[in-house]
C-alpha cells in the first residue's frame, strides 16, 4: 500500500487507515463480535493498513481492548491512534480537559492498548471549563515522557456549529482553526481529524487547507458516509434501535432514497474501473484525491469490507470521474 507521511516529524502510515470504533461502540452491536473483530483488525494489516484509529470512550474503554489484543501480537506493523478528553455516562457524555485527568487517561490507555507508547494521542474535545492551552500542555508533557509521539485534535465543525456545541462557530469548522492555532502556540499539532466525504464536504473551505498549508496531517473520518456511500443500505431496511443512524434525519427510508443518484455515480464511476470495484472505493479514492497529507479512515467491522477498504489506495480516478462526482446532486437531508 501507498505510504504516507503526517505532521512536521513525518509520521509514516498506510494510506488508508481502520476506524475500529464500530466494532464495539455505536453502530449495529448486534454485529460486534470480538474474535471477528480481531480477524478483521488482522486482515486490514495484512493489506497494509497500519493506522488504527480509536478512542477509550469506544465503549467506553473495550475498543482500546480490543485493539491491544492486535497490538500484543503486531505492535511493529501498527500505527496507534487514540483519544482522551471525553467521559462517558449513562446518558450523557462530558467533556474532561484538566492535566490530572488526561495524565491517568494515558496511562490507562497504555495499559488498555498494551503498548509503552501511542504513536497519535488526540484531544477528542475540548473542556469548555478548562483553557485548551492547558489541556494540550498536559499531552505535550506526554511526550516528553516518552509515552506519547505526536499530539491531535478532533475536529468540532459544520454539524455541531448548527447546534450551536462549545469551539464550533456558524462558519463551519472556524471555532477548531482557532482551538488549532492556541494549541499550536504550546506544541506541534501533527494531524487533525474531522469528516471528509463525497456527502460531506465542509472541510474542504478552510479546515483542510490549514492543514496542508502547516503540514498538518488530516484523519478523514466518516469518509464512507456512516455506511451509505458504499451502496449496501437499502432505503427502509432500518436500523438497530441504538444505532445512531435511526434518528439521523439523512437516514430515514425517504431521504436515503432522495440520495440514491449520489450512489448511482459513484456506481457508474466503479463501472469504468471494473467489475470488482466498488462504489466504496471509488469513494475513498476521492478522499485520497483530497492531497498527499490525507488519509481516510474508514470503519470496518468484517474482514472482507477491512481488504476492500484498503484496496481503494491503489484506485486512480481519471478527469473523467472527479467530473462525474463533482457533478453528483447535492446531499439531501440535513445532519441535525
Amino acid at each position: 500500500m501507498e505510504r504516507r507521511t503526517i505532521g512536521a516529524t513525518a509520521l509514516d502510515v498506510g494510506a488508508i487507515g481502520l476506524g475500529c470504533m464500530p466494532m464495539s461502540w455505536a453502530y449495529s452491536r448486534s454485529e460486534q463480535r470480538g474474535d471477528r473483530s480481531l480477524r478483521t483488525v488482522h486482515a486490514a494489516l495484512d493489506a497494509g493498513v497500519s493506522l488504527l484509529d480509536t478512542a477509550d470512550m469506544y465503549g467506553p474503554f473495550t475498543n482500546e481492548l480490543l485493539v491491544g489484543r492486535a497490538l500484543k501480537e503486531r505492535r511493529a506493523d501498527a500505527f496507534v491512534s487514540t483519544k482522551c478528553g471525553l467521559l462517558v455516562g449513562d446518558q450523557h457524555v462530558v467533556a474532561n480537559g484538566r492535566p490530572g485527568y488526561v495524565r491517568r487517561a494515558c496511562d490507562a490507555s497504555l495499559r488498555r492498548l498494551q503498548t509503552d507508547v501511542i504513536d497519535l494521542y488526540q484531544l477528542h474535545r475540548a473542556d469548555p471549563e478548562v483553557p485548551v492551552e492547558e489541556t494540550w500542555g498536559a499531552m505535550a508533557e506526554l511526550v516528553s515522557a516518552g509515552k506519547v509521539r505526536a499530539l491531535g485534535l478532533c475536529a468540532v465543525g459544520a454539524r455541531s456549529a448548527r447546534r450551536g456545541a462549545a469551539g464550533a462557530g456558524r462558519d463551519g469548522y472556524e471555532g477548531t482553526i482557532r482551538q488549532l492555532e492556541r494549541v499550536q502556540q504550546v506544541f506541534p499539532v501533527a494531524a487533525v481529524e474531522a469528516e471528509l466525504s463525497v456527502w460531506s464536504q465542509e472541510a474542504l473551505a478552510r479546515l483542510l487547507p490549514w492543514c496542508a498549508a502547516r503540514g498538518v496531517g488530516f484523519l478523514a473520518a466518516m469518509p464512507l458516509g456512516n455506511g451509505y456511500l458504499t451502496g449496501t443500505l437499502t432505503p427502509g431496511s432500518g436500523f438497530e434501535r441504538d444505532d445512531p443512524r435511526a434518528r439521523h434525519p439523512r437516514f430515514t427510508a425517504e431521504m436515503m432514497a432522495a440520495n440514491q443518484p449520489l450512489v448511482a455515480g459513484l456506481r457508474r464511476v466503479a463501472a469504468r474501473h471494473g467489475a470488482d470495484v466498488t462504489p466504496a472505493q471509488v469513494a475513498l479514492a476521492w478522499v485520497l484525491g483530497r492531497g498527499p497529507h490525507v488519509v481516510p479512515v474508514p470503519g470496518a467491522k468484517r474482514e472482507r469490507w477491512a481488504v476492500e477498504n484498503a484496496r481503494a489506495a491503489g484506485l486512480r480516478l481519471t478527469a473523467e470521474d472527479l467530473a462525474e462526482i463533482a457533478g453528483l446532486p447535492a446531499p439531501r437531508g440535513s445532519w441535525d
